[in-house]
């Protein structure tokens, strides 16, 4: 009997699960996603700031060519996890397995005056909009923020402030920076990334604001509103806008303040045969695509293990590796590890410009694997 699995969201988590579970003849795998097609938060930060052209890093689902994940180019309106059907733009669909990849949704306009007065950069078509300003930029204050928690990738907003400071300083543009970050550290989790990064800000006179986010901008006098009630000017903001729960896995039941909660050794929701991975879930690990990509790793084998008549032994470790851009063309990576009830742990490794060459390597690896070609 042939084991139906519908997939929510073709992100990391989605595609790495569809693909891994595709790999058994007993399946059928039907992957949703709205979107035209995929890009790596990395491939962001390279339009931003005019290392790579919009069209080279969008990896359109249209061009997918394994035959043995059904992708579904829809809207998702409903989920019902009790009965495991889905509603879509593109009709019904009945499930053995759920698993719900959806990510979490950005909304900008959630911090007053960041839509008018601001630029988010965390959305594909924010970071599209945000190298344009930055290419115009004639050089100035700029303020990279972070306006709510959780937020997705943290090192991001500090490889922001980075690859800003670089981009202006070649151009012989004048660049006052100030980071604004909700962690005590820029990477909590390996104190060695943060030194390193600290020293990267001194070396770059970037000012660097802990335990600290962004209220309000103030588009008119060009300032932007601290939690601390101190205010900061600047002439280009760059922002990571507040993330929420999609709206239909709001209104599904699935979530429990905020996000999904899951098992955190297996993912599995509440619901029977019913699992969740990735950035859309409270499963402690930060929201980042790796983690989503490991946690899909991880129900696709369980999923497997149970059409073969076993168990279920597979369980999810909490480890992910995340690069991370200095400028210069140096890059270093960031292992790190979070278990439930224990205090991460993570380990620099680099800077270096071969890293630079094994983060291309590791986006050319997975197009190839999920898209096939």
């Amino acid at each position: 009997m042939t084991t139906r699995v519908v997939v929510l969201g073709a992100g990391f988590g989605g595609l790495e699960l569809a693909t891994t579970v595709a790999l058994s003849g007993d399946v059928e795998v039907t992957l949703i996603d709205q979107a035209e097609g995929f890009v790596f938060g990395f491939s962001k930060l390279d339009v931003m700031f005019g290392k790579a052209d919009r069209d080279q890093v969008l990896h359109r689902y249209a061009e997918m060519v394994n035959p043995e994940v059904r992708f579904v180019n829809a809207e998702i309106t409903a989920i019902d996890p009790v009965e495991r059907r889905v509603e879509t733009s593109a009709g019904r669909f009945d499930a053995d397995v759920l698993v719900v990849a959806l990510g979490a949704d950005l909304d900008p306009s959630a911090t007053p005056g960041l839509v008018e007065g601001g630029h988010e950069f965390y959305t594909v078509a924010g970071a599209f909009a945000a190298a344009d300003a930055l290419r115009e930029f004639p050089g100035g204050r700029v303020v990279v923020a972070v306006t709510s928690t959780p937020f997705k990738c943290p090192p991001a907003p500090s490889e922001t402030a980075l690859l800003t400071y670089e981009y202006l300083t070649s151009r012989g543009l004048p660049c006052d920076l100030t980071l604004v970050m909700p962690l005590s550290t820029p990477i909590p989790p390996s104190p060695d990334a943060s030194i390193e990064v600290l020293a990267a800000f001194e070396e770059r006179g970037i000012d660097f604001l802990p335990e600290t986010l962004v209220r309000s901008l103030d588009p008119t006098r060009k300032v932007a509103s601290l939690s601390d009630g101190s205010e900061l000017p600047y002439d280009l903001f760059l922002g990571v806008p507040q993330h929420r729960v999609p709206p239909v896995v709001a209104e599904s039941g699935l979530a429990v303040d905020g996000w999904i909660p899951v098992d955190p050794l297996t993912l599995e929701t509440s619901y029977p045969q019913v699992y969740a991975v990735g950035d859309v879930t409270s499963v402690g690990t930060p929201k980042a695509g790796v983690f989503a990509e490991g946690q899909a790793a991880v129900v696709a084998a369980r999923i497997l293990e149970s059409i073969s008549g076993g168990s279920g032994r597979t369980e999810y470790d909490g480890r992910g590796v995340c690069y991370l851009e200095f400028g210069g063309d140096q890059v270093a990576k960031v292992d790190v590890t979070f278990v439930a009830g224990q205090r991460p742990v993570g380990e620099l490794i680099g800077p270096s410009a071969s890293l630079a060459s094994d983060k291309i390597t590791f986006g050319r690896d997975r197009i190839r694997r999920w898209f096939g070609h």
